[in-house]
Formats: structure tokens, C-alpha cells, sequence
């Protein structure tokens, strides 16, 4: 079937942000008090959910809220640091001239978002729904869903972190992998996503089949 509505995640799915947001913990790390990530420590999380990815770096649950958002307010002052993945823009323009509703789900502020964007692009976005907390998603896609007045199985979460995966699934929303983002596509593989992207161009052409 065609999905009516393409919901995406924003950082390391639309965003090219992963090596910033690793650059920037490793800067704070000290301030929070928890572990620097060296080459080898990054590739054993990215194999990690979000909650064993915390207790990794010793970073517990109460910290987390305002790890965030120091974490946004930082990039809306380095946002030209932060770029859309090569493709993204021609594929969203591609989606909507398919008649594809498009929203973004993310745990970024809607100004970040929009400012990566840039404004042609932001237009072609029909919901945003910013600011949820780490594990707070499945709230935003319900919401989504509700407004779109679309049913979970007609739309699709397309998103690059297990976490995505879970809160997709217990909304019964069918879940596409990319493999260039947080998590690994062999970690996002096991947990059995419905699709797995290995390009921009093998996504475009999945949803406009």
C-alpha cells in the first residue's frame, strides 16, 4: 500500500547532526559528570538503546531533561553547523508533489527544525510536532495522527533510533530504519522494523511505489 502520511524524525534522520551532538556531549561531559565518548565507545553504543546508551555514560534519568535542553539551545547558536542530509530536501519536494502528508516528530525545538529546513522546505511540512522529551514521542505521534485524521496503519515513522522503533510500535505505526543515523542498522534490524533504508533514493522510491 501507499502510506497517506510519512512521518519523520528530525536529528540523524533528516539532519546530518550525529558528529555535532557526539563533539558537543564530549564538551559538557565534565559539567554532568559523565563519560567522554572515544571512537571505540561510539561504535559500542550505537548498538545501544537510549536507555542502555545512558547508563553507559553514567547519565541518569534526572539529568536528562536538562541535558536537552542545553543541548538545543546550543545549537540554535551553532545551527550553521547543522545541515540536511544530501537528498532530503528533493526528497520531501518529491513526497508532496506524490500527495504525501508529511510531519516531523523530534525532540528538537520547532526554530532548530525550521531553521535547517529553510523556509521553502519548512512550508511543505504539514504538522510539527517538537519538543518531546527522550521518550516522549509516542504522545507526539498520537497527536499527529489524530489531527492528520489518518489510521496508525496508513501512516509510516521513519526514524534512525530504537527507541523510534518502540514508540511507532506501540502506536501501531508501521516503522522504516535509516542505516545513516544514531543507531546501527543491524541494531535497528534485530528489533524488526517494517523497512529498512539503505539510501534516500531507495526510501523515495518505497514510498511513492
Amino acid at each position: 500500500m501507499k502510506y497517506k502520511l510519512t512521518i519523520f524524525d528530525f536529528d540523524g534522520t533528516l539532519a546530518d547532526s550525529f558528529s555535532w551532538h557526539l563533539r558537543v556531549v564530549n564538551e559538557i561531559a565534565e559539567k554532568y559528570r559523565i563519560r567522554r565518548l572515544g571512537e571505540n565507545d561510539i561504535e559500542t553504543i550505537r548498538s545501544f538503546d537510549a536507555r542502555k546508551a545512558m547508563s553507559y555514560v553514567g547519565l541518569p534519568m534526572w539529568k536528562l531533561p536538562l541535558l536537552q535542553r542545553e543541548m538545543q539551545q546550543r545549537m540554535a547558536r551553532e545551527i550553521q553547523q547543522i545541515s540536511l542530509f544530501p537528498g532530503i530536501d528533493q526528497l520531501l519536494h518529491c513526497l508532496n508533489a506524490d500527495g504525501i502528508a508529511l510531519a516531523i516528530v523530534t525532540s528538537n525545538s520547532l526554530a532548530n527544525v525550521h531553521r535547517v529546513l529553510g523556509p521553502k522546505t519548512a512550508e511543505l511540512i504539514r504538522q510539527y510536532a517538537c519538543g518531546a522529551s527522550i521518550f516522549g514521542k509516542r504522545a507526539k505521534l498520537r497527536k499527529v495522527l489524530r489531527t492528520s485524521g489518518v489510521h496508525s496503519s496508513e501512516a509510516i515513522f521513519i526514524g534512525d533510533e530504537i527507541r523510534d522503533l518502540h514508540q511507532a510500535r506501540a502506536e501501531k505505526i508501521p516503522f522504516g530504519a535509516v542505516s545513516w543515523g544514531f543507531n546501527s542498522i543491524d541494531s535497528l534490524k534485530i528489533n524488526s522494523p517494517d523497512q529498512a533504508f539503505a539510501s534516500i533514493e531507495e526510501m523515495l522510491a518505497y514510498l511513492t511505489r
